[in-house]
């Protein structure tokens, strides 16, 4: 099989057993979109316009529910009605970061009850393979699917190396539930010695990418960008995630409009990182 990187989103969505993964891809697909937003505003009503805007445009909306501050949990049934009505998933960036029996209450508890809502969440594995465990517990029955932090977009980041590494080895451990990384590059071979050649040829993790770019190359806060060309096409990443890039750019217009041309400059990027295979 040729690498995931050169395979229609498709074509990869017929491969994958993991409900989440599966129907990302094929949103994807549909919709001609790898865009993620990442809307991290602290008020409902910005929260809950800036997705209906940018909602026919992406693939998937990345949520920091805990910043929101005048939370109340019906704005989570309104976040899955403007889900059914713009096809986008749901993907709470709450980075879990504990022992398999807290993360599991994290996830399925308290005010936020994320496993009731997000089809898509992330960890840090450094507290081990535990925290996938107690994680799988509750998600798995869901359908939902487990991001690892594999890398990270910030300057002076401690993910990388050995860590990355161990990261990868523990996902393909978990491969019911982990579907991919929050990375730079794709994990392709990472952390595969001695492993069995045709099985990695068969893996395909998601690799979903922060730090997305057209007008800045950073922020004050160490936050650095690429452009989806070098997102996708060069560095072979899924997932473009893209923030006040797009709905930092003042009125619902210009944020429409901002959120349509990151859509069409990620498209691109894929459309010729996979005409690779038929040339």
């Amino acid at each position: 099989m040729p690498s995931a990187r050169l395979l229609t989103y498709a074509q990869r969505a017929e491969n994958h057993h993991n409900p989440a993964a599966k129907a990302l891809l094929e949103t994807i697909g549909r919709k001609k979109s790898n865009l993620c937003v990442s809307v991290d505003v602290t008020k409902q009503a910005d929260f809950l316009r800036i997705i209906d805007v940018v909602g026919p445009y992406i693939c998937l909306v990345k949520t920091h529910v805990d910043v929101i501050e005048d939370f109340e949990f019906s704005m989570i049934d309104r976040l899955k009605e403007l889900s059914a009505k713009h096809d986008f998933l749901i993907f709470e960036d709450r980075k879990f970061a504990d022992i398999g029996n807290t993360v599991a209450l994290q996830y399925s508890s308290g005010v936020y009850k994320i496993s009731s809502w997000s089809h898509i969440t992330n960890a840090h594995p450094i507290p081990g393979p535990g925290i996938i465990t107690g994680l799988s517990s509750i998600g798995t029955p869901l359908g939902r699917g487990l991001i690892l932090l594999a890398e990270m977009s910030s300057k002076g980041t401690l993910a990388s190396g050995a860590y990355t590494s161990q990261a990868v080895q523990m996902a393909r451990a978990h491969r019911d539930f982990v579907i991919g990384f929050i990375a730079m590059r794709r994990m392709d071979g990472v952390g595969a010695e001695g492993l069995d050649s045709t099985d990695l040829a068969n893996e395909d993790f998601l690799i979903l990418t922060p730090g997305v770019g057209l007008d800045a190359k950073g922020d004050s806060m160490g936050q650095q960008y690429r452009t989806p060309r070098e997102v996708v096409l060069e560095s072979g990443c899924d997932v473009i995630i893209v923030g006040r890039g797009i709905y930092g750019k003042g009125n619902d217009a210009d944020i429409q409009a901002q959120a349509e041309r990151y859509r069409k400059e990620g498209w691109a990027a894929y459309e010729e990182r996979i005409s690779v295979q038929a040339s």
